[in-house]
């Protein structure tokens, strides 16, 4: 698993960017991305905030906790293009009703943590409410009423 430490400096790196200049950048004492980098120091919740935005990195995937770069922000509020290709039609085999960790494919490569948080039933049951919640909003139900406009033009 891949630190904070060495997450920083591949970032840094990455971006070009000097210990000092970044440390100035975000406001820090010139010090201390060399003190994050070296890990003799971690960084704050604030600094590390700060870090992830800079960078534009999500939290989980600075501290080492993720490999997807993608900030909550972005794929909470992506717009969704009207554009949704066709699933290929498949053959299904009868299963009986399906977890989250299931349906999201969690498993050995998502890692102890992110698999067990998905295969929570605590988690299931907050997602679904959320889902149910957004999908009742006036905005949901536009969604569903192009997408369900959308199906029935198909067929």
């Amino acid at each position: 698993m891949i630190t904070m430490a060495q997450r920083i400096e591949a970032l840094r790196t990455e971006k070009g960017v000097s210990r000092p200049a970044l440390s100035a950048a975000l406001g820090f004492p010139k010090s201390a991305a060399e003190k994050f980098e070296t890990g003799r120091q971690t960084p704050s919740q604030d600094q590390q905030q700060k870090l992830a935005s800079y960078f534009g990195v999500s939290l989980f995937y600075l501290r080492g906790e993720s490999d997807d770069r993608t900030q909550m922000e972005n794929w909470l509020n992506s717009s969704f293009s009207d554009d949704v290709p066709a699933a290929p039609a498949t053959k299904r085999q009868p299963t009986g009703p399906r977890t989250v960790a299931q349906s999201s494919g969690a498993g050995k490569e998502d890692g102890p943590l992110l698999g067990a948080f998905l295969k929570s039933s605590a988690f299931g049951a907050m997602v679904r409410a959320t889902v149910l919640g957004v999908l009742r909003s006036p905005e949901g139900e536009e969604l569903l009423s192009k997408a369900v406009r959308r199906e029935l033009e198909r067929r």
